[in-house]
């Protein structure tokens, strides 16, 4: 997800041994840098089917298990163009499937963004402020989102990841460079 909530090991105020655990075993379900799931191009989903739903399904309890907010299916190792993302808290988690950017407005932003498959990792990535992206939801329907902020960057991030694009990539090289040699170092100690 683009921009994570919270960091792995971080612990939430007043979080309970069972929200932790549960936040641990959607951790475990996402791949994670290295693997070579999230270099590879998603494939267009050919039919919205019950399967496809269920799928959709996880990845939403996967990603709400993790505390995050977006979720592209190469995360979790399932070569299908969609994802699931929630950037307010009280609204549902949307999905997308065969999702594809329309337009971008000229006008970027640079953030800090994290990522669920670079746990810990954190860079600054210039995206567009506005996007659309057209797509369509898990029955087959027809999809427009005009986003923007936070909005149009998760959708931006979790496009890319379908694309087989990391954060990393979007960041000035001395970040990456530096956003490697951490998430190596994190790497050794544990």
């Amino acid at each position: 997800m683009a921009e994570e909530l919270l960091e792995e090991d971080q612990e939430l105020d007043g979080e309970s041994a069972q929200e932790r655990d549960r936040r641990e075993a959607a951790l475990a379900k996402i791949r994670k840098l290295g693997d070579p799931v999230l270099r590879t191009r998603a494939l267009e989903v050919p039919a919205f089917d019950a399967r496809l739903r269920e799928d959709i399904d996880w990845m939403r309890g996967v990603m709400d298990g993790a505390l995050g907010v977006g979720l592209a299916a190469t995360q979790v190792g399932m070569l299908a163009r969609m994802l699931v993302y929630r950037v307010e808290a009280e609204s549902p988690t949307a999905a997308l499937v065969n999702p594809r950017i329309e337009w971008h407005s000229e006008e970027t932003e640079t953030m800090e963004e994290g990522c669920l498959s670079i746990p810990g990792i954190r860079v600054d990535v210039e995206r567009a402020l506005h996007l659309r992206v057209a797509g369509a939801d898990e029955h087959g329907a027809g999809v427009t989102v005009e986003a923007s902020g936070l909005e149009a960057r998760v959708l931006a991030h979790e496009i890319d990841h379908l694309d087989g694009v990391l954060m990393l990539d979007r960041a000035s090289k001395a970040q990456r460079r530096e956003a490697i040699r951490a998430w190596r170092d994190r790497q050794l100690e544990a």
